[in-house]
């Protein structure tokens, strides 16, 4: 656990950063700092590993004071992850890794091995150990930032902006690549974004801060975006946070209907406008609009259509439901199984119906 207690960050100038910050990092779960510029959501992060001194209040990472200990030997035993990766760019992508093993004294060969089994771990393949960052993509340099701040195993990891500099789609990819190594690993981790989208996603618990470091809320991301304290975190959160708060609902109950399936070289279906387009695994690959202007006797890949969003029958939310069939050209979203094949569709009108009986129950209660 990591536990502020009355902390405040007061520069020379007056300018207060953090305020009299009290909050409680749960162990093994991934805490967010979220809030508009200046608010000292980083100030916040870096006075966890002594980047910054606070000027009054005390920090403890499991019990023990952080200015009790030495500042260098704090910081080997807390990864840290920040924008643009901050690679050193005369080293090797494996040698980047396997920094603070050495620092901590590891053998080079011990640590050479551990990074190679982390750039395994993030979805790097072994080819690249050899390269330098400039040879890599914004995101395969996150990744590798993200397995150097683990590569000693650290309890606690802090996260500063870390896929803000990756367009949207490598951004959505590294989210749900740290979310599959938290549910592995289980670390404590304190993460900052002025993403409130970002936020909801990724913490088990989200953080608001205002301008001047002063807490504004500290909940759980469905109650943040259910019950906003006040006027500010209601602006903050947004006026489609009902349609956030969708995923934090389960889709238990949602119907699963009928969809036809075809493959590229199909003879096109005479009597259906939109039919789904699968591979030999039944994983879904677009749309194919057999009675449209574009129709043709053959389903070829040139006239497939790209099909929006998924529902995973197993583990998606009502907001994953209806995204899915509000993005879907046809007006059925595609359902998946856990394995990613066709297993039916869903409909925006049985998620609205799902919802308002779910409602109707919570009111009776």
């Amino acid at each position: 656990m990591i536990r502020f207690r009355g902390v405040t960050k007061r520069y020379p100038d007056g300018t207060v950063a953090v305020d009299d910050l009290d909050l409680d990092v749960e162990a093994g779960k991934v805490t967010v700092f979220v809030g508009p510029s200046g608010c000292g959501k980083t100030t916040s992060l870096r006075m966890i590993n002594r980047m910054i001194e606070p000027t009054e209040g005390t920090i403890e990472v499991d019990g023990r004071d952080v200015t009790a200990a030495d500042a260098a030997e704090l910081r080997r035993g807390i990864g840290y992850v920040i924008q643009q990766a901050g690679l050193f760019p005369h080293r090797t992508i494996l040698d980047n890794i396997a920094t603070v093993p050495l620092l901590l004294g590891w053998d080079k060969r011990k640590a050479r091995a551990r990074a190679a089994e982390l750039m395994e771990t993030v979805g790097l393949v072994p080819e690249m150990a050899k390269r330098y960052p400039s040879q890599l993509s914004g995101g395969q340099q996150q990744r590798v930032g993200v397995a150097r701040a683990l590569a000693a195993d650290p309890p606690v990891l802090l996260m500063d902006e870390p896929f803000s500099a990756v367009d949207p789609v490598v951004r959505e990819t590294l989210q749900d690549e740290l979310l599959r190594l938290q549910s592995e690993l289980g670390k404590t981790i304190v993460f900052v974004t002025h993403d409130i989208d970002e936020a909801v996603k990724l913490g088990d618990k989200v953080a608001v801060l205002r301008v001047g470091g002063k807490l504004a809320q500290y909940a759980a991301p469905g109650e943040l975006l259910a019950r906003p304290v006040d006027d500010f975190v209601d602006g903050f959160v947004g006026r489609d946070r009902g349609y956030r708060g969708l995923g934090f609902r389960p889709a238990q109950g949602l119907p699963i209907g009928d969809i036809h399936t075809v493959a590229l070289g199909d003879p096109a279906p005479p009597d259906r406008n939109w039919v789904v387009v699968v591979d030999a695994d039944r994983r879904p690959q677009g749309w194919f609009q057999a009675a449209g202007p574009a129709s043709a006797a053959t389903v070829t890949a040139e006239h497939v259509v790209p099909g929006g969003s998924l529902y995973d029958v197993a583990s998606g939310s009502l907001r994953s439901a209806l995204d899915a069939a509000l993005s879907s050209p046809s007006g059925q979203g595609v359902a998946v199984d856990g394995g990613g094949a066709v297993a039916g569709s869903v409909e925006a009108d049985d998620v609205l119906r799902l919802l308002d009986d779910a409602r109707r129950s919570e009111s009776a209660a």
